[in-house]
């Protein structure tokens, strides 16, 4: 794993690992605090710095080039800002009478732009939805009002659950403090999350049809969106092309055939997507070959292979060559508990 001492700020990522592993700066993670008891890696990398050729605002808000909005049209009526930590993407659907908010996030100053970006072009927020009950996609800023904010009823029972713990923001802060933006990340409306009846297919609200495509891979009541109207698939933890399929172990008892499971639901609309917005990662077009490269990484996990992926190893992005530690960490896991159970593999 290659570090990058000579920057500033840090990663965080949710990884899927064992009790035993001992990777750089393992600490136990609000994965682990908010659905399943998963461990943090932190590690310096380049990929939060602004992209050559972009202007940063008084406010430290990341713009685009010229000094644009931080909002980028990717479909009609749909924009995605990116933060600065781990390329997390905010979707933004246009409606009737306001917007739906999807994953915003992540620090404070980025939150409060993304804000200011939807007043001054007169759009208000009237609904949200968190894709899973991962700290980074639960947050949300004062400024965005009192809309509803959706998830599935899997998804905010595990929020509920964990958040009963008097000190769950407090232990949020203490993990996020290697990485240096613990005071800069939000959480006094944390998981706010309004339960959809089980089974609900799409969000109420007044705008473009957004089907819930719920499943079991990466964490509870997970859920990617598909605006039909628009040919936008909001994928959630998955379909990256900067992380490998992180499988859930704490919460299902076959997780390798969960996520397989949510590969074809995903597989079931690909003909119909024009545009890809994983949670973290490039927005793109491509989605079966991700999805194609997810099944195979996933194929190779669970045969014990070592997978011929261009997001683990050398071929890795730069700044993202830690990626192969959270496979290790799965794979050790995997192995782990195949044996317990005398499951080949």
């Amino acid at each position: 794993m290659r570090i990058h001492s000579d920057l500033p700020t840090a990663l965080f990522v949710e990884e899927i690992l064992g009790p035993q592993e001992q990777p750089i700066r393992e600490t136990p993670s609000m994965a682990g605090l908010i659905g399943h008891p998963d461990l943090v890696r932190f590690a310096p990398t380049a990929c939060n710095l602004p992209l050559p050729g972009t202007t940063v605002a008084a406010s430290g808000c990341k713009s685009q080039a010229g000094g644009a909005t931080v909002l980028r049209q990717v479909a009609d009526g749909v924009l995605v800002h990116e933060s600065e930590f781990l390329q997390s993407n905010a979707v933004v659907v246009q409606g009737r009478t306001g917007v739906l908010l999807i994953d915003p996030g992540v620090q404070d100053h980025e939150l409060a732009c993304l804000a200011n970006d939807l007043s001054r072009s007169g759009r208000t927020v009237v609904a949200g939805f968190s894709t899973h009950p991962h700290w980074d996609h639960l947050l949300w800023h004062a400024q965005f009002g009192t809309a509803p904010r959706y998830g599935t009823a899997r998804c905010a029972a595990a929020v509920r659950k964990q958040l009963s713990d008097p000190d769950a923001k407090a232990r949020i802060t203490a993990h996020l403090l290697p990485t240096g933006i613990a005071e800069r990340v939000p959480l006094d409306l944390l998981g706010q999350i309004t339960a959809l009846p089980a089974g609900t297919a799409r969000i109420p609200w007044d705008g473009p049809q957004v089907r819930i495509i719920e499943h079991q891979a990466h964490a509870p009541g997970h859920a990617a969106l598909f605006v039909e109207e628009r040919g936008v698939l909001v994928a959630g933890d998955m379909l990256s092309d900067v992380l490998i399929p992180m499988l859930d172990f704490a919460d299902t008892a076959d997780p390798i055939e969960d996520y397989l499971a949510a590969l074809r639901l995903l597989d079931g609309v690909a003909g119909d997507v024009d545009v890809l917005v994983p949670g973290h990662g490039s927005v793109g077009d491509e989605v079966r070959a991700r999805i194609d490269q997810d099944r195979a990484y996933v194929h190779a996990l669970r045969d014990a292979h070592v997978p011929g992926d261009p997001r683990v190893g050398p071929s890795a992005k730069p700044g993202w060559e830690w990626v192969s530690d959270v496979h290790d960490g799965q794979a050790g896991r995997l192995a782990r508990r195949n044996k317990r159970d005398g499951t080949p593999g």
